[in-house]
């Protein structure tokens, strides 16, 4: 066969790949959010109260965390091909019967059932793209990690749609003829990799500390005002402390080998992690200073907050050509760089009031520098390990991905009590806003240490 066959067969099958992958994640992605605002719904038609109707959300998102530290295991084990359709199958059919639930408890248990399913498609998704991807990595992944950014964002859109127009039930069944295609498209498109397959022992001891470790720490963060939060915080820590040690001693046998953490790898996780965590530290704190210091009401900030979008939007599908251009560092550090200069404004405007033309302006330019910071540190991580890595490398990826937005979250939401304590609420959240330019910085600094091009990343 020719270069030139052989190069268009390669782009056939990432295409193929990329769109059943794209399915799956877009769909568990934009269910994390789905629900957020049909609550006062379900719970007058399912005659329950808040408290228990927020586990439908809770549940879902907690039962998502618990299932990620098994994805490189359960990969190495039955192959991402048959993974991935029965993950697929499971979160069509839990979907299903989400919709068919006539008690919050029924709908809670669904939805846990509907996250330990898809808590395994995104990074999945990345996998199965990083493989087929080779040289054109940089843009591949940015068509990857898209449903990751667009699915929470259209979530709560098409919720808002189908309840102007029908019952809460088609939130759920909206899902089931997708899932169907997908599931169809999967078994036809995706390539056979018996041979990829790896098993290993799991390690047992790894899985009972890591992912009970994950949800408290995030169940913790999410209630970090009240004592049970920040006792569940301490043992979520206390967990990942007795992991490292086990992971060490077990080595290449550990749920999550640690040795990955080295170079490259170690530099794009440092930066996912500081990354996520500015982003959605930024994404809490500015609607809770829109609303609670400048007066806006949830609908007027939802609109103010479009640029933001907009801005990550612009990047996102030519981030791969921006990287072969400028290089994997230089689009990196230029982005970290822009998302730490428009967060100076925010200093200013908790002390000195809101400037619509500069919040637009700022939160545009910030939009543009989140999404070419995400990116460039995802293709160096994947471009330097082996291939036989890869499904260990998703899944420490997206562990730290997962981590890095409460950590940060919450010691925003701790130092803006602390700071309110102290003086007044403006100060409170100029102190915040310091802070995050502070992590922004550290992000600039970690940009910097990423390879200068994708082909000085490889392993």
């Amino acid at each position: 066969m020719s270069s030139v066959a052989t190069e268009r067969a390669d782009t056939a099958l990432i295409w193929k790949v990329g769109a059943v992958a794209v399915m799956g994640s877009f769909l568990s992605q934009m269910d994390a959010t789905v629900v957020n605002v049909s609550l006062p719904t379900l719970v007058r038609d399912l005659h329950s109260n808040l408290s228990v109707m927020q586990w439908v959300t809770s549940g879902y998102l907690l039962a998502l965390a618990f299932m990620l530290p098994m994805n490189g295991w359960l990969v190495d084990r039955i192959g991402a091909r048959r993974l991935y359709m029965i993950c697929l199958s499971t979160f069509t059919v839990s979907s299903a019967l989400c919709a068919a639930a006539s008690s919050a408890e029924m709908l809670v248990a669904f939805r846990v059932l509907q996250g330990l399913s898809g808590g395994l498609l995104a990074p999945m998704a990345q996998l199965m793209m990083a493989r087929v991807a080779g040289k054109n990595m940089a843009r591949v992944m940015g068509y990857a990690t898209l449903p990751i950014l667009l699915g929470p964002l259209v979530g709560p859109v098409i919720a808002g749609a189908i309840l102007q127009h029908a019952s809460w039930h088609w939130l759920f069944l909206i899902n089931v003829p997708v899932g169907i295609i997908a599931v169809l498209c999967a078994m036809f498109l995706l390539p056979n990799d018996e041979a990829e397959r790896n098993p290993r022992s799991l390690d047992l001891t790894g899985l009972a500390i890591l992912s009970p470790g994950m949800v408290l720490f995030l169940y913790g963060a999410d209630h970090v005002r009240e004592r049970i939060g920040m006792v569940l915080l301490s043992i979520a820590a206390l967990c990942l402390v007795f992991f490292v040690r086990h992971a060490r001693l077990r080595g290449d046998d550990a749920l999550v080998d640690l040795k990955l953490f080295h170079g490259t790898f170690r530099v794009a996780a440092m930066t996912q992690f500081l990354s996520n965590g500015a982003v959605y530290s930024f994404q809490l704190m500015l609607p809770y200073l829109l609303v609670r210091q400048m007066g806006f009401s949830p609908a007027k900030v939802g609109w103010l907050l479009m640029p933001l979008g907009l801005g990550m939007l612009l990047v996102y599908p030519s981030n791969g050509w921006l990287q072969e251009r400028f290089g994997i560092r230089r689009l990196a550090v230029v982005g970290a760089s822009i998302v730490a200069l428009t967060t100076v404004p925010f200093v200013l405007m908790s002390m000195r009031g809101l400037s619509l033309p500069v919040l637009v302006i700022a939160l545009f330019l910030r939009g543009m520098g989140q999404g070419a910071i995400g990116l460039p540190s995802i293709t160096s991580a994947y471009l330097s390990v082996p291939r036989r890595e890869l499904p260990m490398a998703t899944t420490s990826m997206n562990i730290v991905q997962r981590l890095g937005g409460p950590t940060l979250t919450t010691l925003c939401a701790t130092l803006l009590a602390w700071g309110m304590e102290q003086g007044t609420q403006p100060a409170a959240f100029a102190w915040v806003f310091g802070f995050l330019c502070l992590i922004n910085l550290a992000v600039v600094a970690a940009t910097l240490r990423l390879p200068l091009r994708a082909s000085q990343a490889h392993a």
